[in-house]
């Protein structure tokens, strides 16, 4: 037993465990309701999609001739590829809902002011991240749905002002909905965009266990009082 610890205490002292579990478990928090755990689920959402897209890229064939029958044959084939494919379909709409649930409860209570600014900034870009990843995402099973989505989509993007045209030929590869449009999309799908989430969502949470979270204004108040 006494050796077991002293392992546990070499490893602590080394990977700096007791500063760890100050700043994340430990540490104080004021007093709040169930809206502030809005962040932490849509956390926990991000974390299932990244496990159902690792599985579903075992299967899915980013070709337009075989993109929508890889989808059937993880849904009816595969090993609870319905279960997977499903989470990470659903997980997508509620991960959206849930982020701007999030937002609008720290918009609500101003947690986005003095000293929370940068948190609140970086929260918008991981807002644009989410629907960006659900934007590339829904091209994939390449049906006539998710077909003229993107169409409309990138139609909207065309309209921009002076960089319009441009930016819809980068999206589509070209100036219609093709082979090099899903690989661009796939590729942004899995590579590019998880891995900005991953920073933003490091730097976010950083930021939060840095200054923490703010009280709802009823128990702030309250506090003073006392």
């Amino acid at each position: 037993m006494e050796e077991k610890q002293n392992w546990l205490q070499w490893i602590a002292e080394r990977i700096g465990w007791e500063a760890i579990d100050k700043a994340m478990l430990t540490r104080k928090v004021p007093k709040v309701n169930w809206a502030f755990t809005l962040g932490s689920t849509t956390m926990f959402v991000a974390i299932i999609q990244f496990i159902t897209g690792i599985f579903l890229t075992m299967y899915y064939s980013p070709s337009p001739d075989h993109a929508y029958d890889s989808i059937n044959y993880i849904m009816n084939d595969v090993t609870l590829g319905w279960l997977i494919r499903g989470l990470h379909h659903w997980g997508a709409s509620i991960m959206v809902i849930l982020v701007f649930l999030h937002m609008w409860r720290v918009f609500y209570y101003g947690a986005y002011k003095y000293p929370r600014e940068l948190t609140w900034i970086l929260g918008t870009f991981l807002l644009l991240t989410v629907l960006a990843l659900g934007f590339t995402g829904y091209l994939l099973p390449f049906n006539q749905k998710s077909y003229f989505a993107t169409q409309v989509g990138s139609s909207m993007a065309g309209v921009v002002p002076v960089i319009g045209p441009y930016l819809k030929r980068v999206l589509l590869g070209g100036n219609a909905i093709g082979a090099l449009t899903l690989a661009r999309f796939y590729s942004w799908h899995i590579w590019f965009l998880p891995a900005l989430l991953v920073i933003l969502m490091v730097a976010h949470i950083y930021l939060v266990f840095r200054i923490g979270i703010s009280a709802p204004p009823v128990f702030a108040e309250e506090d003073e009082e006392a």
